[in-house]
C-alpha cells in the first residue's frame, strides 16, 4: 500500500464539528505568516468607501475592527485616516503592533466595543466581520459612529470559478473532506450586502476584481495563513501544501502564481439613533490607547 502521509483515511475518520471559537483562536499560531503572505487591497477600494461615505479618509477619525495583522490598517493610515486599530487576538494584535507602532491599539472585539458613542467617522471591518455576532456588533458599530459616519465592510474573495483556482479548490476539499466542516466561517456565507441587511440595515455595495502575482512560496504561505490549515496537525498541513506545490508548478513553471480576487464592499450610513445595547459610555475608552478593561495589546 502506497504510504499515507500524502493520502489520508477519510473514511474512517468521524465528521467534525464546526468550532467557531476555535478557528477564530487559530490564527495566532499563524499570525506572522498571514502578515507576511496575506493580499492587500486596491486603491479603488479606498476611493470606493471615501464615495459611498460621503467625505475623504485624509484627517478621518477610523475604527479598524477585527484588523489583524493590520493590512488594512496601514493603506487606511496611508491615506491619511486617524485609525484605531481593534483586535482580540494575541498573536495578530503582536504583529500589528511591531508593524505599526504609531497606530493605537485596542484589545477588543466588535461585539462589545470600548468606546464612547458618536465618536468615529468611520468603522471598518477588513476580512473580520463575519467572525463577529452581528446581532450585537452591528448596533455597537452604530452606537461609535458620529451621525452621518459610515459602517464599511470588505472581503477579498479568490476567484475560485476558473482554471487552475477551480481545480485547486477541487483538489483542497478533497483533501481536507471532513477536516474542514465550516468553510465558510473564513469568507461571508452569503453576499455581504445581504449580511448586513439581515441587520436591518441599507447599505450600499461596490465589487471590483484584481489580480496580484506572488512567488510560489507566498501564495502556499497564504493558504496556510487560512484557519482550516492552521487548525489541522502540522504534518498534515505541510503534506498537503507541498503537493499543492507540485499541482501549481506545473501551471506556473516559473515558479510565480498569478492570484485572482473579487473585492465586495458594503458602506452602511448612520442616518438615525443607533439601537442601544445596555452598554453606558461610562468609563469606555475616548480614543487613547487603554482600553476601559485594560485589555490593549
Amino acid at each position: 500500500m502506497p504510504p499515507q502521509s500524502h493520502q489520508e483515511n477519510h473514511r474512517q475518520r468521524p465528521p467534525q464539528q464546526f468550532d467557531h471559537a476555535a478557528r477564530a483562536r487559530s490564527f495566532s499560531s499563524v499570525a506572522a505568516q498571514y502578515a507576511a503572505s496575506r493580499p492587500g487591497y486596491p486603491a479603488e477600494l479606498f476611493d470606493a468607501i471615501e464615495e459611498r461615505s460621503g467625505r475623504s479618509l485624509n484627517g478621518a477619525r477610523v475604527l479598524d475592527v477585527g484588523a489583524g495583522t493590520g493590512i488594512a490598517t496601514a493603506l487606511l493610515a496611508a491615506r491619511g485616516a486617524e485609525v484605531i486599530a481593534v483586535e482580540p487576538g494575541p498573536g495578530m494584535a503582536a504583529q500589528l503592533r511591531a508593524g505599526l507602532p504609531g497606530v493605537p491599539l485596542v484589545r477588543a472585539s466588535g461585539d462589545a466595543l470600548p468606546f464612547r458613542a458618536a465618536a468615529f467617522d468611520l468603522v471598518c471591518y477588513a476580512q473580520a466581520w463575519h467572525w463577529t455576532d452581528p446581532a450585537r456588533s452591528a448596533p455597537e458599530a452604530m452606537r461609535v459612529l458620529r451621525p452621518g459616519g459610515a459602517l464599511a465592510l470588505w472581503w477579498n474573495s479568490p476567484r475560485r470559478d476558473t482554471g487552475w483556482a477551480a481545480e485547486q479548490d477541487a483538489r483542497l476539499a478533497r483533501r481536507l473532506l471532513g477536516r474542514d466542516p465550516g468553510r465558510a466561517a473564513e469568507v461571508p456565507d452569503a453576499d455581504p450586502d445581504v449580511l448586513v441587511r439581515r441587520q436591518g440595515l441599507n447599505p450600499t455595495a461596490w465589487v471590483a476584481e484584481w489580480t496580484r502575482s506572488v512567488p510560489l512560496d507566498t501564495h502556499l504561505a497564504m493558504l496556510g495563513s487560512h484557519s482550516r490549515f492552521a487548525v489541522l496537525d502540522p504534518a498534515v498541513s505541510a503534506a498537503i501544501l507541498e503537493d499543492e506545490r507540485a499541482a501549481l508548478l506545473d501551471v506556473f513553471p516559473d515558479g510565480i502564481v498569478r492570484e485572482e480576487y473579487r473585492v465586495q464592499l458594503t458602506v452602511t450610513s448612520r442616518t438615525d439613533t443607533p439601537t442601544p445595547t445596555g452598554r453606558t459610555d461610562e468609563g469606555a475608552h475616548r480614543g487613547g490607547r487603554n482600553a476601559s478593561d485594560g485589555r490593549n495589546a
